[in-house]
């Protein structure tokens, strides 16, 4: 069962609240410069611009961001467009599925909502694409799969982009690219998926910062995978990511963390970080 959005962000607030408390050395400037954030849905705070909209994209792709995450669905007529939630309440209220509306709909009654086409197009190259693959039924796989690797055909796989799920069976359904592109997200269930992703060759694993330990990242790179974590929101939780080696910073505040990044690496400074209203 899905958990309320509601539920993670408050978890994530707490333990960040925790670790925010907790000093940590400022990383070299070489490990700052390393430093691969990923906007999660791009820079939003669903009020004055929405989450996976090309307008969050612009927004993380201005601040330097080095990646941006979305979401994959698909449309009645089998268009790939990028969406979080498989209906339209949470972000536009209304209760209508993608999966019940043609391409031609959606783009009418709902023009916020972009292509995969348009995400590719405008950002393929100028950060790293981390599309999540949603559980939801594939009722023509080999023309789905078809066109997505046409659509990513102008990108080169784990150098421009990433697959992720939540999901490990959707790796099934995929197979326009090879598994050392997936990216498996742990979330509490981390340990398990850790072994998953090194029996089955993926590119690596994500999770939350709580629950990945040392021993995981240094398996996983050993095995020439990544490991990701999010969701850090403050500057000592970021300094502590860096500083642990991790591949992948996964992050509703991606913006403000680069500045922190670059700022310190530019002159040693340490940056407070103000959230403000973005979420």
């Amino acid at each position: 069962m899905h958990r309320p959005e509601w539920i993670d962000r408050g978890f994530n607030r707490v333990v960040d609240a925790v670790f925010a408390a907790w000093p940590q050395p400022v990383p070299t400037p070489a490990a700052l410069r390393r430093c691969r954030l990923v906007s999660h849905r791009g820079e939003h705070d669903n009020a004055h611009i929405f989450e996976n909209t090309l307008a969050a994209f612009d927004r993380a792709l201005s601040l330097g961001v080095w990646g941006v995450e979305f979401d994959l669905r698909w449309t009645r007529d089998l268009h790939p467009v990028v969406h979080h939630d498989s209906h339209l309440e949470r972000i536009f209220g209304s209760p209508l599925h993608i999966r019940d509306l043609t391409l031609a709909q959606l783009r009418t009654d709902f023009p916020l909502v972009p292509t995969l086409a348009e995400v590719i197009h405008r950002y393929g190259r100028k950060m790293h694409l981390m599309m999540e693959i949603k559980a939801e039924p594939y009722p023509d796989r080999g023309r789905q799969n078809k066109t997505l690797g046409e659509l990513f055909a102008p990108l080169k796989a784990k150098a421009d982009y990433h697959l992720l799920s939540l999901t490990p069976g959707m790796f099934d359904v995929i197979d326009f690219v090879a598994p050392d592109a997936f990216l498996l997200i742990g979330e509490i269930h981390l340990p398990t998926f850790s072994r998953l992703a090194l029996a089955r060759g993926f590119g690596g694993v994500c999770g939350h910062y709580l629950f990945a330990s040392r021993r995981h990242l240094r398996r996983h790179q050993r095995a020439g995978q990544g490991v990701g974590t999010g969701y850090p929101a403050s500057k000592n939780v970021l300094f502590r990511e860096i500083n642990r080696g991790v591949d992948w910073l996964f992050s509703n505040h991606a913006g403000t963390l680069q500045r922190i990044c670059d700022d310190n690496a530019q002159d040693g400074r340490i940056h407070s970080l103000n959230i403000g209203n973005w979420t």
